[in-house]
């Protein structure tokens, strides 16, 4: 038989064998959902905007509670308010492992803060909350570092004297500079050439993974993983982002002084001391390593990014940023700078803040979890190892709780009287055992920092704002503010 023919059929009969064995063969009790092809899963399902979009258009088939193949493994996806609760919180145990990201995996693997599971995320994330609570965060101690980071980020936009600039990086800046006070001790000038390539490696890494080519890497990674891609610069900027805080640990262990730690480096280091008898502890160099870099990830640029669209949204909606100016100088005046007190004489400009949050959307379908036993949920049984994606976006944007979910409008967080209103669907840091570690630092930042920034200057924009575009440019696990330019007028 001609060899061009034999091979024909080879192929033929491997196609075939991969349908047969590359379709599930029983998808067990998991929850409904578009039939997958063998290996490339719900692909011909997915919007080429994004996983988000494919999401929320398969929900309206499917429900609240649904399954989709991302490449060949099945993920369940939450959407209600309602699912993520009783997922995150009622059974928030059985739902508290963490999947994997897979631009993220070949470095971080299963070390760290974030990305750990099990025992190991337990162990950390108990003694990072204490740490924080002793360094500060979310007490008055932070607030003089972030009152001094806003009164030297006004010195900043002054120097511009109401010309227009891309505030992105200045936003990054003072974010940033929080978290390295608490994590590194330090804050860095806005010109340290070394913190400026910090912060442009973290802005390249969030783009990759809200990127197209970064969401087909997180369905095809065990394929495209072998091919030059996105994902190779990604590593190569993790782990120069690595190699930074390696030589900073190593600067704290010369010159530690265990009774008297300056900040988290030094308190972890503290703690290897105390247990390196122990072959089984988890304090050691790879899990300080990666739980630094995401510590640094998780109080930079989801505050920073909230700040961008809030300011994005401040010009859009001029009449907003007039209302905020109004109640700042009612309450605050113009010969102090804000304080955490005023929060909550200041229910308009709170509220502004939360819907900002909530329109911004920053973290849309939230982190991966994981199911960490066989777990009964709504009459479904997730195997063990599942991953479970919960859909915040879908609760930030849940009509029963928001009566304009697709507009921006903070009256969405206040009653008849004017008064700030709990709403459950709101959930920005996600909720449960693995809600955002850094929340009470980052609504006292985005407070302090909105405040003083509106309390000193008036916002404007070279565009017409019926012509400015709320859309991201980038929208995957994160979503990336646009590129814009703003004028700071001083008032």
């Amino acid at each position: 038989m001609d060899p061009s023919v034999l091979l024909l059929l080879a192929l033929l009969v491997g196609f075939l064998l991969l349908m047969v064995w590359g379709y599930p063969k029983s998808r067990g009790h998991l929850p409904p959902g578009p039939r997958p092809l063998p290996l490339l899963g719900n692909l011909l399902q997915m919007d080429r905007r994004g996983f988000l979009y494919s999401f929320i258009q398969l929900r309206e088939k499917y429900g609240d509670v649904f399954t989709v193949h991302l490449g060949p493994r099945p993920v369940v996806m939450l959407c209600g308010t309602e699912a993520i609760k009783e997922a995150l919180v009622d059974q928030a145990e059985a739902f508290s492992g963490r999947a994997i990201i897979a631009l993220f995996e070949p470095v971080v693997q299963t070390y760290g803060l974030v990305f750990a599971s099990g025992e190991r995320w337990k162990t950390l994330r108990r003694f990072s909350l204490a740490t924080m609570k002793d360094l500060g965060m979310g007490k008055r101690s932070v607030e003089g570092r972030i009152q001094e980071e806003a009164r030297c980020l006004v010195e900043e936009l002054r120097k511009y004297q109401g010309a227009p600039l891309d505030p992105s990086f200045l936003f990054q800046c003072i974010t940033a500079n929080i978290i390295c006070s608490i994590v590194f001790g330090e804050r860095f000038d806005y010109k340290d050439r070394q913190f400026l390539r910090l912060l442009d490696l973290f802005s390249q890494i969030i783009s990759a993974i809200s990127s197209f080519h970064g969401q087909m890497f997180e369905l095809y990674s065990g394929f495209l993983k072998f091919f030059t891609g996105i994902h190779k610069q990604m590593y190569k900027n993790l782990h120069e982002v690595l190699e930074y805080i390696g030589h900073s640990v190593e600067k704290h262990r010369e010159t530690l002084d265990p009774n008297n730690p300056r900040d988290f480096i030094d308190t972890y280091l503290i703690r290897m001391e105390k247990e390196k008898s122990n072959q089984h502890s988890e304090f050691h160099h790879q899990n300080l390593i990666i739980s630094v870099i995401s510590l640094f990830f998780a109080g930079t640029e989801t505050s920073s990014t909230t700040l961008c669209f809030g300011f994005l949204f401040m010009i859009k909606y001029p009449h907003v940023a007039e209302k905020v100016q109004k109640e700042i100088d009612q309450v605050i005046g113009s010969q102090r700078p804000p304080t955490l007190d005023d929060r909550n004489k200041m229910p308009y400009t709170e509220a502004v803040i939360r819907e900002i949050q909530r329109f911004a959307d920053i973290l849309p379908i939230g982190v991966p979890h994981k199911v960490t036993k066989d777990t009964l949920f709504r009459g479904y049984m997730l195997p063990k190892n599942t991953e479970v994606y919960p859909i915040l976006s879908a609760a930030l944007h849940d009509p029963r709780y928001f009566e304009q979910p697709d507009a921006f409008n903070p009256d969405h967080f206040l009653d008849a009287s004017g008064a700030l209103k709990k709403i459950e669907a709101f959930m920005p840091f996600s909720i449960g055992k693995r809600n955002c570690l850094g929340e009470g630092i980052a609504r006292n930042e985005l407070f302090l920092f909105f405040t003083t920034i509106l309390q000193n200057f008036s916002v404007s924009s070279p565009v017409a704002p019926k012509d400015i575009d709320l859309r991201p440019k980038e929208s995957g696990i994160t979503n990336v503010a646009p590129t814009y330019q703003i004028c700071f007028l001083a008032r």
